[in-house]
């Protein structure tokens, strides 16, 4: 192992934290894992990370099986080998919009650490709620509806803080807080989302929210740089707004830099060096994108259990339908983002109606249907086009409940579109990959430009990047080259399940080693990122007279999403 510093990026998510340790260089030094189900379920009577009141809605992890699970992972990691005194910094990510509420005990117990003593008998009263609202959560339809409408409408509440109202964003979780649990409203002296509790962890006091996952609260005013006095106001009332502000604490709009040293808990129980440093925690969307130097107009497609669409770019154009964050690291830049329930699990039902194959792949039926299947199962001139919806859980992009709806229309314009029949589970399989691209093609188009070097090509992104387990299927991959192009090819990143926890590592090495202020992320990751040891080109990405054949009927793929949220409004 060369000499040199090492950098620390965490992954807290619904069902794991990770952690992984790179070199200056980017190469992996070590890596470790808690399994919350594995480690903990008898303990903390959780099922896939979280427990739930189904009466409510409610989804929520417990903090202590959090910090509980801090030192063992620092544990795991030592045990490995890894040497903690040469790690130079740490960052990482959190689930998205999920909350912590901390006590007045906090910041005294934070301070106090004993290395002697493990975390958790240490924090025992710096909570005033004992669980974190998770992602998942959908018990604050009202606050969503009243989000909505404060501002005026949805658009103007995405205008200002980059996203409509929805259940799991936290100024809907904490407005519901306040109403449901006064108690723990009242007691609440500082509250944080899942990634600045993880850094408050390693830095001995509450770590500030970081610019990139504030813009997932619906309560950040983005073009202003502040919070939303408006928006405040709706979940503290007039009179509580100036209490809401000391809770939530003040927002350094750089991502990068060093919030301080490490607590010196870490240094005497682990062995990591004095000068360590932290810096700022960030979502586990914004991580992602971290995970590679992403050009602007490059997309990631994240085909796991959900699906997410993710793109860098320069332009803020808001809507009601998808999100807008800032950039976790490039002021000016923005992370947009759309987030669909219905990804893996849609696929395997579909999967699951075909004959199994007769290999050890699940998969290989579905996959000779889908490349057997010509695009929209247009087989000769003259054929209507094939378009479907195929959501087993109700969708937020649409926000459509549960169901399948299959449509066809004409194939030269997207004209008369109608309801069919249901036409067997061959065409479904490729019609249900076809259609989550379209999605994402529907909702992106405003975005993507001509490709600077192939000006000649319809607006479409540079690159396609392809994670998660569906990434790992040729199928799959060449139909999202059919519907989203991407003028240099599609590409799967290969970093396991661990892009998130890799970005956090990647930012804080950026963080502590740019130059100066100015150093953009991409240009110093960049540098040292070796593109052949890191992706695999896996499909050529846009094909003339192809991708042109699905923008003929988006405006067809729009109108079936209309129709069924008609009726399903009504």
């Amino acid at each position: 192992m060369s000499p040199g510093p090492l950098y620390l990026g965490f992954d807290l998510s619904t069902q794991q934290l990770k952690a992984i340790v790179i070199a200056s260089d980017l190469k992996v030094i070590s890596e470790a894992k808690v399994d919350f189900d594995a480690d903990f379920a008898a303990k903390y009577h959780i099922k896939k990370g979280v427990q739930t009141n189904e009466d409510e809605g409610e989804v929520y992890a417990p903090v202590a099986m959090w910090v509980e699970s801090v030192d063992l992972v620092l544990t795991r990691l030592k045990e490995k080998g890894c040497p903690m005194d040469r790690i130079r910094g740490i960052s990482g990510s959190g689930q998205q919009h999920s909350s912590v509420y901390w006590s007045e005990h906090a910041e005294s117990s934070l301070k106090s650490l004993d290395s002697g003593k493990p975390l958790l008998d240490q924090l025992s009263n710096a909570f005033a709620y004992e669980f974190a609202p998770n992602w998942q959560d959908h018990s604050t339809q009202t606050e969503c509806d009243h989000f909505d409408t404060h501002l005026g409408s949805k658009q103007a509440l995405a205008d200002a803080t980059g996203s409509s109202a929805h259940h799991r964003f936290t100024g809907t979780q904490i407005l519901r807080m306040r109403r449901r649990r006064p108690e723990v409203y009242n007691k609440t002296a500082r509250i944080s989302l899942a990634s600045s509790f993880l850094a408050s962890l390693f830095l001995g006091a509450i770590a500030p929210i970081d610019i990139s996952d504030v813009t997932g609260m619906n309560l950040w005013d983005i073009a202003g740089e502040k919070w939303n006095e408006t928006l405040l106001e709706l979940t503290a009332t007039k009179e509580g707004v100036t209490e809401l502000r000391k809770k939530l604490g003040d927002v350094p709009l750089d991502g990068g830099g060093s919030l301080g040293g490490i607590s010196s808990y870490f240094v005497q129980r682990f062995g990591f060096s004095p000068e360590c440093q932290v810096a700022p925690f960030t979502g586990d969307n914004p991580a992602t994108i971290l995970s590679l130097p992403l050009r602007p107009l490059d997309a990631i497609v994240s085909l796991g259990t959900s699906s997410t669409f993710l793109m860098n770019t320069p332009s803020y154009k808001p809507d009601p339908s998808y999100h807008f964050m800032n950039h976790p690291t490039t002021k000016g830049h923005f992370m947009f983002m759309l987030c669909y329930k219905n990804g893996g699990l849609a696929r395997e039902k579909v999967r699951d109606k075909l004959p199994k194959p007769a290999g050890a792949d699940p998969w290989g039926s579905f996959n000779k249907q889908v490349l057997e299947t010509p695009p929209l199962d247009i087989r000769k001139d003259g054929d209507r086009a094939k378009l479907g919806l195929y959501f087993p859980l109700p969708e937020i992009v649409p926000n459509i409940k549960a169901g399948t709806w299959r449509y066809t229309c004409e194939s030269a314009d997207g004209s008369d579109l109608k309801e069919s029949g249901d036409w067997g589970a061959e065409p479904d399989a490729r019609v249900i990959v076809e259609s989550q691209a379209l999605s994402m093609r529907l909702r992106s188009q405003k975005l993507v430009s001509h490709p600077p070097k192939r000006p000649e090509l319809p607006a479409q992104p540079r690159r396609i990047y392809l994670v998660g387990g569906g990434s790992l299927n040729p199928a799959i991959a060449r139909v999202f080259g059919d519907v989203l192009g991407g003028a240099d090819g599609v590409y799967r990143l290969d970093v396991g399940g661990n892009a998130c926890a890799l970005g956090g590592a990647y930012k804080a090495l950026w963080a502590l080693e740019r130059h100066d202020a100015d150093e953009s992320f991409d240009d110093l990751i960049g540098k040292r990122w070796k593109e052949e040891d890191e992706i695999q080109k896996v499909d050529d990405g846009y094909r003339d007279g192809t991708f042109q054949k699905y923008g003929r009927v988006l405006g067809a793929f729009e109108e079936l999403e209309e129709k069924i949220l008609k009726v399903a409004h009504n």
